[in-house]
């Protein structure tokens, strides 16, 4: 770990009008810019130390993504919808005074950092997803996958009115048991931790909307997600031609990720000209938390594997 550089917080980029994200940064201010995008329900934080052993070399940036902990938080759906969050990530780029960014990215934020790669190219240098499913084969196997549309039913749950009141009631007992109880070792969520969190998801949103409205908004705006009773069509289909990424691509796929199973990985040749794939057994979806030493050793080889 770098120890001549301080983590700092309490940054803000104004990435489009009116939207300000706050961001975590470690490293020198003219070290090639590495980005870090968290997922739901995180907040930037959840990379303090991977940020930290990354300074020698990068400048290493951890926002909170639109919707999310101190950062703008509008509770328009549309607000959420994938351009708009693409261009955050643009933004964030330019605030830096840089024309592309290495990105680093999981679950919601690997989504974010797929369609920038393959619709904004010229931004990414390199990218390396963490249990993130590409668009065209996650749109494929929410069509035609029973188990996955099983594994992803909880997407039309949270699509509902009323879900972020339901993901904190009980002092946010939905919400914990999703983070110590979704992976393969739940044992990373401390009281430490815990307290972090309930503090991140008390902050409210904008206009006195609710502290969790944007988050779920995601979800809301999204044109994937499985057939339902109430909605039985599919989601649209991508044209795999059009959302092929030259980008160069390293994956880390946790196996026992119960939402996003190892599977989803597989096709990833089809979409990707330059790829590599390395797996983690015994972990799952917050693989991140609970191998961070393997986490963190594959990132290394990943971003050296790229040059």
């Amino acid at each position: 770990m770098s120890t001549d550089y301080p983590l700092l917080a309490g940054r803000y980029a104004e990435v489009a009008p009116g939207v300000k994200l706050h961001y975590r940064a470690c490293g020198p201010q003219d070290g090639r810019l590495l980005i870090f995008l968290h997922g739901f329900p995180e907040a930037g934080f959840i990379w303090e130390p991977h940020l930290q052993a990354m300074a020698g070399e990068w400048l290493a940036v951890a926002p909170d993504l639109r919707g999310y902990n101190l950062s703008s938080k509008p509770a328009e759906v549309a607000a959420y919808r994938p351009d708009a969050l693409v261009g955050d990530l643009i933004g964030l780029i330019r605030h830096f005074g840089r024309e592309r960014a290495t990105i680093v990215a999981h679950d919601w934020g690997g989504a974010l950092a797929w369609n920038l790669a393959i619709l904004h190219p010229g931004y990414v240098e390199r990218l390396v997803i963490v249990n993130s499913p590409h668009p065209v084969l996650f749109a494929r196997a929410l069509a035609s996958d029973p188990a996955q549309q099983a594994a992803s039913a909880y997407m039309n749950w949270l699509r509902q009115p009323g879900s972020e009141e339901a993901l904190v009631a009980d002092d946010f007992r939905r919400l914990d048991g999703m983070l110590a109880g979704h992976g393969q070792n739940g044992a990373w969520y401390t009281e430490a931790e815990r307290a972090r969190y309930h503090a991140m998801w008390s902050v409210p949103g904008e206009g006195g909307s609710h502290a969790m409205t944007g988050a779920v908004n995601y979800y809301r705006a999204s044109p994937l997600r499985p057939p339902s009773a109430n909605d039985p069509a599919p989601p649209p289909q991508l044209d795999p031609t059009r959302w092929r990424t030259g980008v160069p691509v390293r994956v880390i796929w946790a196996t026992d990720d119960l939402a996003l199973p190892a599977s989803l990985a597989d096709g990833l040749p089809e979409v990707c000209a330059d790829l590599r794939v390395w797996r983690i057994a015994d972990a799952g979806h917050w693989v991140v938390h609970e191998r961070p030493d393997a986490f963190q050793g594959l990132l290394k080889a990943a971003l050296q594997d790229m040059g």
